[in-house]
């Protein structure tokens, strides 16, 4: 069996599909990697480590190579040229962002090709390991925090001086997910003092084990919960509920780190033009949720820009920004779920697993997803 790894052509991304690392465990498993030339070179693996793997490198005019592979591996969905250039019943595998996405399944359906989108493994420990998402997101969160202090205009932690003391920055975190949480231990190494809010009063406990205080979410008759793990889309009146207290926490914060995201909708609207005309000029607002719309007003993808002195910066590409850890963590996601499936050099779709059967959005041309995800957005 031959799995390609392509170089990813989205613009902005740096991360590998496979490591040497990977790559290595593959050839164990009876397979053959190919590893398109210089693939791995902004991720920090070059072609010679791929090929002491056991890979072969590939020229990028290699058209024969493509059509050979029976499973493409990506971090993000190969365009339409590309995925024409691949046979029939080849596999792809990847974060292909399947919500809303006709241009994806049509490429599926034309060129008669299965597909994994890593988005919709559900969230069972089974799957944790195998759990991209999280793993991305866990880079995020990390960076989100380094970034939002490096835009501030003070120090995070307390320091006593001979000039006197300098109390510490207030962060605080908009959602307790996984980038959340990370973004929460980041910040408190780092010696700031941090307040979470979340919709979700179950994940109380784990904010507080890691040092910081939890903001209550409004006392209404119907609060959200959560569902596979996610975050369920909250009410409108339930976040203007949020958002009121929100504000009074915002006006005294330093830092604010957004990360609360619903898959497939548009992310929440937490914090509003109002919100951001209290908090005091010189504060940063770091936004993880900004390719999803946004959960503060005015933020831009991949840009900073300012409003009242506040610095909004739209965070939407973090993982890209530790390209080597990042790559290194989504290639084992990778190998995690596939490598049961592969047996003596052949690979098993077997529907009867759950968590083939729920990421599992195209078998050789055949959508296999409900006509709800195709067109939510």
């Amino acid at each position: 069996m031959r799995i390609l790894i392509p170089s990813e052509t989205a613009a902005g991304e740096t991360r590998v599909a496979a490591t040497p690392e990977t790559t290595k465990k593959f050839v164990a498993l009876e397979c053959s990697v190919l590893i398109e030339k210089g693939a791995g070179i902004l991720s920090g693996f070059s072609d010679e480590s791929y090929e002491a793997a056991g890979a072969e490198i590939l020229s990028q005019e290699d058209q024969t190579s493509w059509a050979s592979a029976d499973i493409l591996l990506c971090v993000q969905r190969p365009n339409k040229n590309s995925l024409r250039k691949v046979k029939n019943g080849c596999i792809i595998v990847g974060l292909l962002s399947p919500y809303g996405n006709k241009e994806l399944f049509e490429s599926l359906q034309a060129n008669q090709l299965s597909a994994l989108a890593l988005e919709l493994l559900p969230r069972i420990s089974r799957a944790q390991s195998a759990d991209a998402l999280s793993s991305q997101a866990n880079i995020a969160g990390y960076k989100s925090v380094l970034i939002g202090a490096s835009n501030l205009d003070r120090y995070l932690p307390m320091l006593m001086t001979a000039a006197g003391t300098v109390q510490p920055a207030k962060v605080v975190v908009l959602g307790a997910g996984v980038a959340g949480l990370q973004a929460i231990a980041t910040a408190k190494r780092l010696g700031a003092v941090v307040f979470v809010s979340d919709i979700r009063p179950a994940v109380k406990e784990q904010v507080e084990s890691l040092g910081a205080k939890f903001i209550e979410p409004p006392e209404l008759d119907q609060k959200p919960s959560e569902s596979g793990g996610y975050a369920k889309e909250a009410s409108e009146k339930f976040l203007e509920a949020q958002r009121q207290k929100l504000s009074d926490q915002l006006s005294e914060a330093d830092l604010a780190i957004c990360t609360a995201q619903v898959p497939g909708k548009k992310a929440p609207k937490l914090i509003s033009n109002e919100m951001l005309e209290r908090m005091r000029p010189g504060s940063v607002v770091v936004d993880l949720a900004v390719a999803q719309g946004g959960n503060c007003s005015g933020t831009i993808p991949s840009q900073i820009v300012e409003r009242n002195g506040v610095k909004l910066i739209g965070a939407s590409d973090l993982p890209c920004s530790v390209p080597n850890h990042a790559s290194t963590l989504y290639s084992r996601n990778l190998l995690s779920l596939l490598g049961p499936m592969i047996k003596e050099g052949n690979i098993d779709l077997n529907t009867e697993d759950e968590l083939i059967d729920a990421s599992l959005i195209c078998l050789n041309g055949e959508i296999r997803c409900p006509d709800s995800l195709i067109k939510e957005n």
